[in-house]
């Protein structure tokens, strides 16, 4: 017997064991790499929603979706589109208040600034460089007219 056979010999005998010791250290050892990538990544920022440029571009397409709806929508069909474009007009503006620092009211339920909140948030929004149309509104706040 070679060398070379005792060790295939030796590598076929101790496989078994050796792959079981894999089998049961392996989630420590992934655990351990998980913790170091999560310690090293702990200081990158997190974003807490959408692209500013997405909240923008959103908010810009439900106003002009409001003037539209405002302006063609026969009175009884438009009250619950108002209301509803309304909503996410609402949730997307705090979102975008959150996201440049604006301060702004928390609403108890997404959607749900009644219409001088809604107004002075859009505007505080400009003020602060949020390109969005300049004539905004009527708002039916509540959802009735």
């Amino acid at each position: 017997m070679t060398l070379f056979d005792i060790g295939r010999l030796a590598l076929i005998v101790a496989a078994p064991t050796l792959i079981g010791a894999l089998a049961v250290t392996a989630p420590r050892w992934c655990g351990y790499i998980a913790d170091r990538w999560a310690q090293r990544h702990a200081d990158d920022p997190v974003p807490i929603g959408p692209p500013i440029e997405q909240l923008a571009a959103d908010l810009r397409r439900l106003l002009r979706l409001h003037g539209e709806l405002t302006a063609s929508a026969h009175l009884a069909m438009r009250a619950h589109r108002l209301w509803a474009v309304e909503a996410a007009i609402a949730v997307r503006a705090v979102e975008a208040a959150r996201a440049i620092g604006v301060p702004h009211p928390e609403p108890e339920q997404p959607g749900s600034l009644n219409r001088t909140e809604l107004m002075d948030l859009l505007r505080d929004l400009g003020e602060a460089g949020m390109v969005l149309p300049s004539k905004v509104g009527p708002f039916i706040g509540d959802g009735h007219y």
